[in-house]
């Protein structure tokens, strides 16, 4: 790195997996504002997510702690993030999304000066029954791109030019029901769903993915690959901003995904707990001040992330940990981890990944058992299963044990965006 960025902007996409980016070889023009900045950023070819969906793959990327230890049994946020150490080092801290698995009712605006979830509890009472009539009548379920850019920007734009920030933007788009606006409805598909519509399709896609026909397994493609390249320009909105203001050659950026999305590869769709490559295999580019054109092809984790925002501030970070502008030697391993489907059952499922090989297990915690599958090269099941057996004693602790009440907007939005308490 020539150049000490000043500031650390990180921007996730929910639901996007690397092998639709056509940077990663896909065969559709997908992400061309991508493209081109991988041709100044350093692109990782094997990054992995922690987990395999929101609850568990964003805490993990905001305290670069393995889920086990980053949330507590109710998904509560339950380890120092990344926004409250750089705050701690001077950095204003700024956070932008409507996820509301990852909103203030579990905790997550912790560390943050500025944290827009776009949920409206704590509002003006009118202002916020309102916005929810409107929300309703436009079948809305998350703030667009574009909102996201509006809002992180204005924030930006209020703060002390001398003051040093980290900025995370996480973009909905991508995350079903895939309902791409305007033009983009009918860019790969042939014909144009309704809001309800959409959401009916992908609901049942989860619900009963057996009845999911070829042609409707094609449309649910088309649609996401068009909320792909939405978004894709409304990244490239947010970088062009940032260049007039001056800000891109002062500041280290990663952009990423906090898990995939399937489409019925191994008999499911969405992102449900395991841990296979298309809800794990995720896109990962770290544009350095000065920018860079490299390849890594060495394994790495969502864990890094943190890492190496913390090596940029100065801070200490772990012994098991890198920084992702380190140089790599190729034969790193990395580990991934998700809780079983069913709350109250002790499953969980590990997976090992190395540049080469890869290996899963489902552990019982009711008795201890431990099955391997999927196993591709036999050396990487000890690996594993020591792996496992140092994380099965790792607990969450907590010392707040207030639990907010999740209010009907955030039950709505929930159930809208496929998700079931």
């Amino acid at each position: 790195m020539t150049a000490s960025p000043r500031n650390i902007i990180l921007l996730s996409a929910d639901a996007l997996r690397a092998d639709h980016l056509s940077c990663y070889g896909y065969h559709r023009e997908t992400s061309p504002v991508l493209d081109e900045f991988a041709e100044e950023s350093i692109r990782f070819t094997n990054a992995y997510s922690a987990s395999s969906h929101t609850r568990e793959a964003v805490p993990a990327l905001l305290t670069g702690e393995y889920p086990d230890v980053a949330i507590n049994d109710s998904y509560r946020l339950a380890t120092e993030t990344i926004a409250s150490q750089l705050s701690e080092a001077g950095f204003a801290t700024g956070g932008f999304h409507s996820n509301p698995f990852v909103s203030r009712a579990y905790g997550f605006d912790q560390g943050f000066d500025t944290f827009d979830d776009d949920l409206h509890f704590g509002q003006h009472k009118l202002v916020a029954l309102a916005q929810r009539a409107l929300d309703k009548l436009r079948n809305r379920h998350y703030a667009r791109a574009e909102e996201i850019n509006e809002r992180s920007l204005s924030w930006i734009d209020s703060l002390d030019s001398d003051d040093p920030f980290f900025l995370w933007n996480h973009y909905m788009d991508t995350h079903g029901p895939y309902e791409p606006p305007g033009e983009y409805a009918t860019l790969y598909a042939d014909k144009k769903l309704s809001g309800r519509d959409a959401q009916s399709l992908y609901q049942r896609a989860i619900d009963k993915p057996e009845s999911i026909t070829e042609e409707e397994r094609q449309l649910l493609i088309d649609l996401y690959d068009a909320e792909i390249r939405y978004n894709d320009e409304h990244i490239g909105e947010f970088l062009n901003e940032l260049r007039s203001r001056d800000l891109l050659e002062d500041s280290l950026l990663v952009v990423t995904a906090d898990h995939g999305d399937a489409f019925g590869e191994h008999g499911y769709y969405e992102h449900p707990r395991y841990l296979h490559d298309e809800i794990t295999h995720i896109p990962l580019f770290v544009r350095e001040p000065d920018g860079a054109d490299r390849t890594v092809e060495t394994p790495v984790s969502t864990l890094d992330i943190v890492s190496t925002f913390k090596r940029i501030a100065g801070l200490d970070i772990d012994s098991e940990r890198v920084s992702l502008l380190d140089q790599f030697d190729g034969g790193r391993t990395v580990f991934l981890q998700a809780r079983g489907e069913d709350e109250h059952s002790q499953l969980r499922r590990y997976a090992v990944r190395t540049k080469d090989g890869k290996c899963f297990c489902e552990y019982d915690g009711q008795d201890g058992s431990m099955e391997l599958t999927e196993v591709s090269k036999k050396s990487l099941q000890s690996e594993l299963k020591d792996h496992v057996k140092q994380r099965v004693d790792v607990k969450a602790e907590t010392t707040d044990t207030h639990e907010d009440d999740v209010d009907e907007e955030i039950e709505r939005r929930l159930s809208a965006l496929g998700y079931k308490e």
